[in-house]
Order: C-alpha cells, then sequence, then structure tokens
C-alpha cells in the first residue's frame, strides 16, 4: 500500500484528524473532483514540493498529512498543467519514480480520504519547494507591471531592475 502526503493549512489539521480530508477539490473540466497528493519518495524535497507553491497563497504554516490507499485504487496522475492519465495508485507511485523530472506533478485521488487511512500529521520546514512554477528560479518574471507584481517582496525593486512597462 504506497503512502500519500497531502499539504494542508495547520488550522485545518484537528478536523482532518478527526473527519479526514473531505474537501474535493476540481481543476478544470478534463480532471474530477478529487484529493490533491504526492506520493513519498526517498526524496523528502520530491514528496513535499508543492509546499512553497502553497504557501505563496497566504494560506499560513503549511503540514503534511501522510495517508495510505489500496494498490489497486484508481488515481489520476500527471503533471499540473498537462493531461493526467488514469491508473492504480500503485502504477502511480512507479510513474512518479521513473519520471526524469517529478517536479510539477501530482495525484488526484478521486475520493474522500477517511480518518482511519491517516497514518501520520507532520509539521515540515516551511522553505520546501518551488514558487510559481517548476524551475523558476533564476528566470525573470513574465510581467513586471504593478498590477502582477503587486503584494509580492521586493516587487518595487524587481521594477526597477527589469524595468517595467507601467513606466
Amino acid at each position: 500500500m504506497p503512502i500519500f502526503v497531502h499539504l494542508a493549512p495547520e488550522s485545518r489539521i484537528a478536523l482532518i484528524r478527526r473527519n479526514g480530508i473531505g474537501r474535493l477539490c476540481k481543476r478544470g473540466d478534463d480532471l474530477p473532483k478529487g484529493i490533491y497528493a504526492v506520493p513519498v519518495t526517498p526524496d523528502f524535497q520530491v514528496s513535499h514540493q508543492w509546499l512553497r507553491e502553497l504557501k505563496r497563497g497566504g494560506r499560513g504554516t503549511i503540514c503534511g498529512v501522510y495517508f495510505r490507499i489500496a494498490d489497486k485504487e484508481l488515481v489520476w496522475v500527471g503533471h499540473y498543467n498537462q493531461s493526467h492519465r488514469k491508473m492504480t495508485a500503485a502504477e502511480a507511485v512507479a510513474e512518479f519514480l521513473s519520471a526524469d523530472n517529478c517536479e510539477g506533478w501530482e495525484v488526484i485521488i478521486p475520493r474522500r480520504i477517511e480518518a482511519k487511512e491517516i497514518h501520520r500529521v507532520k509539521s515540515l520546514p516551511q522553505v520546501i519547494g518551488w514558487r510559481y512554477f517548476p524551475g523558476a528560479k533564476g528566470k525573470p518574471p513574465f510581467c513586471t507591471c504593478k498590477y502582477c507584481t503587486r503584494g509580492n517582496y521586493g516587487a518595487a525593486r524587481l521594477r526597477a531592475r527589469l524595468g517595467s512597462p507601467d513606466d
């Protein structure tokens, strides 16, 4: 039985321990509603890669919720901005581990996770993963206008360094 990790705000952990992970999210028409997760791998950074991107949305401290599902259970796996494929949980873990670059990959489990399936809840270091998109570090932003960079730390300095279309 593979172990997956779901990243959730610390404020929801007591509710998750009591009721399980029940909020099914939907993104796009081609994917079912489901729980977003990543297989636990020997590489801690890869397993928790989404943390900084989720934290960037202002959700506060993020914790890891580890759970097991059956090998034969059907899930969706793929890169977040590409089409996903339906396969068993065991095949999804194998696909994830065999990928050249696992950054941006996700698994969608199309049902709620019951409290009894939760293996562990863990507080995580809050500096793991990527922001904006995998491989973004060192690349200039697409747009540096005041609207696109509003609220970002160091936005005025970034606009001064790279130039802004507002000038």
